[in-house]
């Protein structure tokens, strides 16, 4: 298990690490921090200049599967790690390691329910988990009852440049 974990960390990071040197399309920022992910990420062409499926959804630059889980009602209205405000009704989650501002498609393994997420957190700090989502998204993907999900996750966009905490000028 410790094996297979390090392999899939190895290949993010691997993946990443090449995102150095791409360049990139879209150098400024699209929207304020805090604003909502568009429900089309797959489809914004300010998005990212990588190909897309058949089906028109973005190829996702590294794939690997992990344990998610929810988080709520505790940490709604509290500041996340970028410093927008936690709403546990938005499509965000946390990753440990993962850039703020990171795109990702989680897909529910049992039921093969997905949804595309921001990272604007970081965490989950329970060994076993790599993912958390906001209650909503728990809810698109139907675990919401269970409180823990094995997901497939697919990196499908890297900030070009750091997302800072928002700050009021």
């Amino acid at each position: 298990m410790k094996a297979k974990v390090f392999v899939a960390l190895q290949t993010v990071f691997l993946g990443l690490g090449m995102l150095v040197f791409i360049p990139t399309a879209n150098p400024t920022a699209t929207g304020k921090p805090g604003s909502p992910l568009p429900s089309n990420v797959e489809n914004d062409p300010l998005s990212t200049t990588r190909t897309t499926t058949p089906a028109g959804q973005m190829k996702p630059l590294a794939v690997w599967e992990c344990t998610t889980s929810w988080y709520g009602d505790d940490f709604d209205g509290q500041p996340t790690a970028n410093g927008e405000t936690y709403d546990m009704y938005a499509d965000t989650a946390a990753h440990p390691t993962l850039p703020l501002g990171s795109i990702v498609r989680v897909v529910n393994i049992r039921n093969h329910r997905s949804q595309v997420v921001r990272i604007n957190d970081r965490g989950p700090y329970i060994e076993g988990r790599e993912l958390d989502v906001s209650y909503e998204v728990a809810r698109k993907l139907g675990f919401d009852q269970h409180g823990l999900a094995k997901v497939r996750l697919e990196l499908l966009k890297v900030p070009s440049r750091p997302e800072y905490a928002h700050r009021e000028n």
